[in-house]
């Protein structure tokens, strides 16, 4: 008799602690950010720019499942630090078919959209080009918008600002990904940093001896990572690209950037991420 009126206090526990769960995964931790703050080493990084910040924000998303009220309420946030560069790297909206992006919800947050006081710059990811990532013209249109409100697209291009060569690289799984062309732009007598939106890209033959900075996203760091194991599916080749900070063999360093979106809408032990990073002279070692 007891176990009989134990079951259902026990079967009631597991359906509340179901419910507080799916509801943490869907509706808290998908919109609760986290801020990291790294020191980034550059080799000629100029006097200038010690010290200076710059803002990566990656994979922002807007579209069905991510809504431009909650972008702008980031794009605040980060404007109240007054970054000096502000980095997008890629993914600014998740179109539902190649005949309908959503355009409007992104023009309204950019609208708000947060500004570097020296520069503020964005490569695009594959979502930006279509719903099946083959659509030119989808991506003509997203950055005629982002350059209406004053971000300069590099697309397999360089920008030099105030010293620093920021390098972009267009999407590694479209028809417009010529990384030796963006790479052509490498001057390893200047500070040199490199936006590419898939971290695959750092196991192609194209970096020219490349040893410094690499922001990139794509990954969402997996979405969902259960405790003490690695997020079981990432789109990308080398598994180990999932999140963070990673040093390269030949001298590089990569950070993926967790993005402020999602493709779909659960989180799980993978928070949203906003990286500010500041600016150091590397120290040269005798």
């Amino acid at each position: 008799m007891k176990l009989i009126r134990i079951i259902p206090r026990v079967l009631f526990i597991i359906l509340f602690l179901s419910f507080i769960f799916v509801i943490y995964i869907w509706r808290i931790e998908p919109r609760w950010v986290e801020w990291n703050y790294i020191d980034m080493p550059t080799k000629n990084l100029p006097i200038s720019l010690q010290n200076k910040t710059l803002v990566q924000v990656s994979d922002i998303h807007i579209g069905e499942t991510v809504s431009e009220d909650y972008i702008i309420k980031q794009f605040t946030k980060i404007d109240k630090i007054n970054p000096d560069i502000i980095a997008y790297t890629g993914d600014f909206i998740s179109p539902i078919n190649d005949n309908q992006a959503p355009f409007d919800q992104l023009e309204e947050a950019i609208k708000h959209v947060a500004k570097g006081k020296l520069a503020t710059l964005a490569i695009l990811g594959n979502h930006d080009y279509g719903s099946v990532f083959q659509n030119p013209g989808r991506a003509d249109s997203l950055v005629h918008i982002l350059e209406k409100y004053g971000i300069t697209v590099l697309r397999n291009e360089n920008l030099n600002v105030h010293g620093l060569n920021i390098i972009g690289i267009d999407d590694y799984w479209r028809g417009n990904f010529r990384p030796k062309k963006a790479m052509s732009h490498y001057d390893k007598t200047l500070a040199n940093l490199v936006l590419v939106h898939n971290p695959d890209v750092c196991d192609l033959d194209v970096w020219r001896d490349y040893d410094g900075w690499i922001l990139s996203g794509h990954t969402h760091g997996g979405q969902v990572r259960f405790p003490f194991r690695k997020a079981s599916i990432i789109p990308v080749e080398n598994k180990n690209y999932d999140k963070g900070l990673k040093r390269l063999s030949d001298g590089r360093t990569l950070y993926i950037n967790k993005g402020l979106g999602h493709s779909i809408r659960i989180r799980f032990n993978v928070r949203p991420e906003i990286t500010v990073f500041t600016l150091k002279k590397e120290r040269v070692e005798n």
